[in-house]
């Protein structure tokens, strides 16, 4: 193999870091990102970079170790782990590999010996990434005005993908995801968060409350304290993991762009921003825009979704997307008695009545997201919701925005 191999070096102090430093540079096809004694800048850059291979040197604390790359097999699996260590005994290897690592270094490190290593590991890498199943897709719902329902798109939605799916409840103050499927968890994200460096599939699997074979809530914390300590590095530890095991992560994301919302967003496929139709919410969609495009995000992942919408209303659809300048991509009915009655029986509408119209869009805006293609009802596909609720309607526009429509919004 000719390309490059690209490695991050974790190691256990100053010979260990001379001795791979000096082995790595005699190396033509290696080329070092990142050599450190920090464990947690090594995992940080490993989740950014996704180098060939993380070389973990095991110091007088091998547990520590071993679980940094437990760690690092649960976010990048592509990355090859190899630990190196002066003790070689038949016991240390096992636990190496029982950790996770494909291959184990002796130190001093040999000329031969380590190429016989990289080559092995290069040779194995090859042979995993043509099996590599495909990365699991990540939408966030949010919404910058409280009130437009994000919570009910998020729960309906995560049904109505119809795969494998995990809904995370990023309300961390105040989460409501299992009032809406009506169960009562025994985890929370914040016992995920703590147990993180020793999860495999099955302590995940215990972790997650089901609510079908296809769907599992991770809920919010039941106390504040709890949440205190969920970091953002946390929130893009725990999404590269989930990425791993399910095809779909849906975030129901609080109302502001703090440090986990937007650790959130950065992870996105999907961006489904939530609104009403009415004024304050439209501005505050206009908001959202605006510093998504400060962020830098493609607009193409950026999904306008118009909940509780019906005929007659202040602001009509066209309207509203000329003001925006973008098209909207979901009406979710208004239905109000059914939405209730959902919520107050903890089924999500999309599963106890899938024939009415707010499930049989929320399945359209499931499909457009990469989830199963909705299988409607011969009533419900004569019907185009975009036409029937909106598109028919003429007349002159109710509102008008000139003195905000293409200008960068203003502070609250």
């Amino acid at each position: 193999m000719t390309q490059p191999l690209s490695f991050i070096v974790l190691t256990a102090g100053s010979d260990s870091e001379q001795e791979l430093r000096s082995a790595l540079s005699a190396e033509r096809r290696a080329r070092v990102l990142l050599m450190t004694a920090q464990a947690e800048q090594a995992y940080a850059e490993i989740i950014r970079e996704r180098p060939f291979a993380a070389i973990i040197t095991l110091g007088e604390q091998p547990a520590e170790a071993w679980a940094m790359c437990r760690r690092i097999r649960a976010v990048s699996p592509e990355t090859a782990l190899i630990c190196a260590s002066r003790n070689a005994s038949p016991d240390l290897i096992l636990e190496s590999l029982r950790a996770g690592a494909c291959e184990f270094l002796r130190l001093p490190v040999q000329g031969e010996e380590f190429r016989t290593v990289l080559a092995r590991t290069a040779e194995l890498s090859a042979s995993e990434t043509k099996t590599t199943k495909k990365r699991g897709r990540v939408i966030t719902v949010f919404s910058t005005k409280g009130g437009c329902g994000t919570s009910f798109v998020a729960a309906n939605l995560a049904v109505a993908l119809s795969a494998p799916t995990v809904l995370v409840d990023l309300n961390l103050q105040a989460g409501d995801q299992d009032v809406f499927f009506g169960v009562k968890p025994r985890f929370s994200l914040a016992d995920l968060v703590a147990n993180r460096a020793r999860v495999d599939d099955g302590l995940l699997a215990s972790y997650l409350t089901p609510h079908s074979t296809q769907m599992s809530l991770l809920p919010a914390p039941r106390n504040a304290e709890a949440a205190e300590n969920i970091r953002p590095e946390h929130i893009v530890e725990i999404s590269e993991m989930l990425r791993e095991r399910r095809e779909f992560i849906v975030f129901d994301l609080p109302h502001t762009f703090d440090a986990l919302t937007l650790a959130a967003l950065d992870q996105a496929d999907d961006i489904l921003l939530v609104f009403t139709l009415d004024l304050l919410a439209a501005r505050s969609a206009q908001r959202a825009l605006y510093i998504f495009d400060r962020l830098g995000y493609a607009r193409d992942k950026v999904r306008l979704v118009i909940n509780r919408a019906r005929k007659q209303r202040d602001l009509e659809v066209q309207h509203v997307e000329r003001y925006l300048n973008e098209q909207v991509t979901a009406l979710i009915p208004d239905d109000p008695a059914a939405v209730l009655n959902s919520i107050n029986q903890g089924k999500p509408l999309v599963g106890a009545n899938p024939n009415a119209p707010l499930a049989v869009e929320m399945r359209r805006l499931a499909g457009l997201c990469g989830g199963a293609p909705p299988s409607l009802t011969p009533n419900a596909a004569r019907k185009n919701l975009l036409d029937s609720l909106f598109r028919r309607q003429s007349g002159a526009l109710p509102l008008e925005f000139p003195a905000l429509v293409g200008k960068a919004p203003a502070g609250d």
